[in-house]
């Protein structure tokens, strides 16, 4: 497979994330809404760094838990207490990477919004 053929084809895995993964496309939209907020408090170039690198960690966890989430139904339909399992672990990732995020986000973002609203 070309170089070409393996950006194309992730593109399109980034393309169905966003049309058919409710969870992503909530992240996605939080990840944009925290990119004009950063514009709007002019984060300096330290805070851009974490606030990206938090994105791409809570983003590529909900691919990879959506992936393996479908690996499972495909591989076992039924119950299986293994999969269950498997699912919870890999949904936990991104729980873990989103509530990281959310402490970052706010040690970032509440002491710009403390100085707009009481520092007049």
């Amino acid at each position: 497979m070309r170089v070409t053929e393996s950006f194309v084809n992730a593109f399109h895995g980034l393309r169905d994330c966003i049309l058919h993964e409710k969870n992503f496309r909530i992240q996605y939209v939080v990840a944009i809404l925290m990119i004009i907020a950063g514009f709007f408090f002019n984060l300096d170039q330290t805070e851009w760094i974490l606030i990206l690198l938090c994105f791409a960690m809570v983003l590529s966890f909900e691919i990879i838990n959506s992936a393996i989430e479908k690996l499972c139904d495909l591989v076992c339909p039924d119950f299986n207490l293994t999969i269950k399992k498997v699912k919870d672990m890999a949904a936990s990732a991104v729980l873990l990477s989103a509530i990281i995020s959310f402490i970052i986000g706010c040690i970032i973002f509440l002491p710009k919004i403390k100085m707009l609203f009481f520092n007049k």
